[in-house]
């Protein structure tokens, strides 16, 4: 898709003055030159052009509210004294990926009095020695070159060349303590299910014991209705002994 058919799609239906942010990434530049940006799109803020095969930046407009600009990945050897012209008011430049050599093809950028950091990264000009000392010298109003300010520390978040879309940071927690909230859910319910098969297993338990209770009982009141019958059958044998030996003798007399 070449660079003008992008840039209508992205406006969707908008008037360019009411674009704040636009990424042609990947797209096709005709001869290597930005083609289809025009100064209407006077309130742009934020502008990546990432590999699209830019030589040159001289056909960018007039973006007095440009603070972003992103160049990485393209074929861009010089020609940078264009944008303190075009965009006066550059606090992020990231030229990474780029055919920068030399220390002099950037020291146009000298006249961006807000560019507050600048991406070489992947540049040849990153191979000269003292690299990083010269390009905070020859550009004295940089905090950061490559992600990391003059005492190696590096870049916070917000001053992190990335796209302004994305999702928060409290949209992400949000996220991390539904999925912890689904994950708690199913574990809680186990330990009530477990719970209330130990309280089952109990009262079966109990039954077990009073049944075999009932069932000693019973066994003992057999025990005893057994000795009486014994018991009563004894003592009438023992009766019809006595009348037999009273018999016996009277018969004698």
């Amino acid at each position: 898709m070449d660079m003008k058919k992008r840039i209508y799609l992205e406006l969707r239906n908008r008037t360019p003055s009411d674009v704040k942010e636009l990424v042609l990434d990947n797209c096709r530049s005709n001869e290597g030159k930005i083609e289809g940006l025009t100064d209407e799109f006077e309130e742009l803020e934020f502008l990546s052009t990432i590999n699209v095969g830019l030589t040159s930046v001289a056909n960018l407009p007039k973006l007095n509210k440009l603070k972003k600009l992103e160049l990485s990945d393209n074929r861009i050897s010089g020609g940078l004294e264009v944008l303190a012209e075009k965009c006066p008011n550059l606090t992020h430049l990231n030229l990474s990926g780029n055919k920068i050599k030399d220390l002099s093809t950037i020291e146009p950028l000298k006249k961006l009095e807000s560019l507050k950091s600048l991406d070489l990264f992947n540049c040849e000009v990153t191979n000269l020695n003292d690299y990083r000392e010269n390009v905070f010298k020859l550009l004295p109003q940089l905090t950061y070159l490559d992600g990391y300010d003059k005492e190696d520390k590096e870049a916070p978040d917000s001053d992190a060349e990335a796209y302004p879309e994305g999702l928060d940071d409290e949209d992400e927690d949000d996220d991390e303590e539904e999925e912890y909230d689904e994950d708690a859910a199913p574990g809680d319910d186990d330990e009530e299910e477990e719970g209330d098969e130990e309280e089952e297993e109990g009262e079966e338990e109990e039954e077990d014991d009073i049944s075999g209770e009932e069932e000693e009982e019973e066994e003992l009141n057999d025990g005893e209705v057994e000795d009486e019958d014994d018991y009563e059958e004894e003592r009438g044998q023992t009766i019809n002994c006595n009348k037999m030996n009273e018999n016996t003798i009277a018969a004698v007399q």
